[in-house]
C-alpha cells in the first residue's frame, strides 16, 4: 500500500485525495463484479462471431486503389453484423467520425418530402448542421425533408401519446440517440429503446428506426438492433474501436438499410464493392476484440467518478446506485472555473500532451464555446480518457474512457485534485 500511495504521490495525488478515493472504492466491488459479468459475455459473443467468420490472417492484408476484393473488410462486416445481430453492416475507415456515419444513415433513408421525427428529443449538437435545425449547406432541410422532435419526460422516459400525436403520413425515419449527449438526462437503456421501437411499429410498421448507438456498445449484453432497430450507428474511436482503430464509423442493420448506406457512402452501383483499407484491418479487427474489456475499463471508471463527486454534493448523471447504459458520466459542477480545473485535471492525467493546457474553443459543429480535455494517442478518441463540456449553463462536464481502470482511476483522482488545488472543492465536507 505504501508504494502504490507513494507512486500516487510522485504522480501529482496528494494524500488526501488519495486517501478519499479509496474510501469511495470500497463501497463500489459489487458493481464492478456486475460491469465484469456483462464483458465475459460481450467478450464471448465477439470471439464467436470472429471465429465463425473464419477470420484468418489472410484478413490483415492490405487493399489499395479501387478496393475490389479486400478479405478483410468483407470479413470484418460480416463480424459486426453477428456481433450486432443485423442482417449486414457497414465498417468503413471512409466513414470519418460518428456524425458522418449517422448522416449517411440519414441521407440514405431520407427522400424530399419525408419527415425526421426525433423521439429522444433534441440530438447532440453536430447533428443540428446535417438535419438544417442550424441553418447549413447541403442539410437536410435543405433537400426538402422536414423535422420533428418529441421530448423526453422529465423521468427520463419516451413520451408515447407525444410520439403518437407527432408521427404523420410523411413520418419516414424514426431516430433515437441512446446517449446523453451534452444534456444532463439519463442515458436510455436498451430495453427502454426496445418498448419505444415497438411502440412506433405499432404505428406504421414501415417506419425506419435508426438508433444514434456512440458510447452505448458492449456497456450491456444487448444492444438496439437485439430489439428492433433498423440501423444501429456508431464511431469506431469510441467503444467498438476499443482504443486502437484509428478513424471510422460503422453503421448495422437490415440488407436494405446497409445497401442504400453504402450507394450513399461510396456511389449507386458501387456500393460495398469499393472502398480500399489500405493497412489498417488488422487493427480494426484487433480493436474491436479488445472493446469488451476497454469498454468495461470505461464503465468503471464512470462509476468511481459518479460515486466520488456525488459525495462532494455536485449533481451526477447517472449516479452511483442507477443502472449504466453508456460510458458517459456528467457532472454538473456550476461554473466555468469548475470546468475548466476538471477538464485540465484530466488533461494531466493523460500519457500525450500532459503537459499541455485545454483552453476552450469554438469547435466546429457546436454552438457554443466547447473545452477537450483528450491527451490520446488517437486524435479525438473519446474511449481514452477524455472530458468535454460546451461553456454553457448548467456547466456540467461529460467525463468518459480510459482503455484500463488504472488509468480511469487516476485520471478522476487528477480531476478532483485540480479542484481541490483551486479551492473549488473541499474533500473534508
Amino acid at each position: 500500500m505504501n508504494d502504490l500511495y507513494e507512486m500516487y504521490g510522485r504522480c501529482g495525488i496528494s494524500k488526501d485525495v488519495y486517501m478519499f478515493g479509496e474510501k469511495v472504492l470500497d463501497g463500489l466491488t459489487d458493481r464492478f463484479v456486475q460491469f465484469d459479468r456483462i464483458t465475459e459475455i460481450n467478450q464471448l459473443k465477439v470471439l464467436s462471431a470472429m471465429q465463425e467468420c473464419r477470420v484468418s490472417e489472410a484478413c490483415f492484408m492490405p487493399s489499395s486503389g479501387y478496393g475490389y476484393n479486400d478479405l478483410g473488410r468483407d470479413t470484418l462486416e460480416k463480424v459486426y453484423a453477428k456481433v450486432f445481430h443485423t442482417e449486414d453492416a457497414l465498417v468503413r475507415p471512409q466513414l470519418t467520425c460518428g456524425t458522418h456515419a449517422l448522416a449517411t444513415a440519414l441521407f440514405c433513408r431520407l427522400r424530399p418530402g419525408d419527415e425526421l421525427l426525433s423521439i429522444s428529443g433534441k440530438p447532440y449538437d453536430t447533428l443540428e448542421k446535417v438535419i438544417g435545425i442550424r441553418r447549413e449547406k447541403g442539410s437536410l432541410a435543405e433537400y426538402g425533408i422536414s423535422y420533428s422532435q418529441v421530448d423526453l419526460k422529465s423521468d427520463g422516459s419516451f413520451d408515447f401519446e407525444g410520439i403518437r400525436a407527432a408521427v404523420k403520413e410523411n413520418t419516414k425515419l424514426i431516430a433515437i440517440q441512446r446517449s446523453k449527449g451534452y444534456e444532463t438526462r439519463p442515458s436510455l437503456s436498451v430495453d427502454q429503446i426496445g418498448e419505444a421501437i415497438r411502440f412506433v411499429k405499432s404505428l406504421n410498421k414501415d417506419l425506419t428506426v435508426m438508433v444514434d448507438n456512440c458510447y452505448g456498445e458492449f456497456t450491456d449484453t444487448k444492444e438496439p438492433s437485439d430489439v428492433g432497430a433498423d440501423m444501429v450507428v456508431g464511431s469506431l474511436i469510441k467503444n467498438p474501436g476499443g482504443g486502437l482503430a484509428p478513424m471510422g464509423g460503422y453503421i448495422a442493420g437490415t440488407a436494405s438499410c446497409i445497401e442504400q448506406a453504402a450507394y450513399r457512402l461510396t456511389s449507386p452501383g458501387l456500393g460495398k464493392e469499393v472502398g480500399a483499407t489500405l493497412d489498417i484491418n488488422r487493427t480494426l479487427f484487433q480493436g474491436l476484440f479488445l472493446s469488451p474489456t476497454v469498454t468495461n475499463a470505461s464503465l468503471k471508471g464512470a462509476l468511481f467518478a459518479a460515486a466520488i463527486y456525488e459525495k462532494l454534493g455536485f449533481d451526477v448523471i447517472p449516479d452511483s446506485k442507477e443502472r449504466r447504459n453508456d460510458i458517459i458520466q456528467a457532472v454538473t459542477l456550476g461554473s466555468a472555473e469548475a470546468v475548466c480545473a476538471f477538464c485540465n485535471g484530466i488533461q494531466k492525467a493523460a500519457p500525450v500532451d500532459s503537459h499541455l493546457t485545454a483552453e476552450p474553443w469554438d469547435m466546429p459543429g457546436y454552438d457554443s464555446k466547447v473545452i477537450m480535455a483528450a491527451g490520446a494517442f488517437i486524435s479525438g478518441s473519446s474511449i481514452e480518457l477524455s472530458a468535454d463540456a460546451p461553456l454553457r449553463p448548467p456547466y456540467a462536464v461529460y467525463f468518459q474512457g480510459g482503455l484500463t481502470w488504472y488509468h480511469a482511476k487516476y485520471g478522476i483522482l487528477m480531476s478532483l485534485q485540480a479542484l481541490v488545488d483551486k479551492g473549488i472543492v473541499d474533500i473534508y465536507i
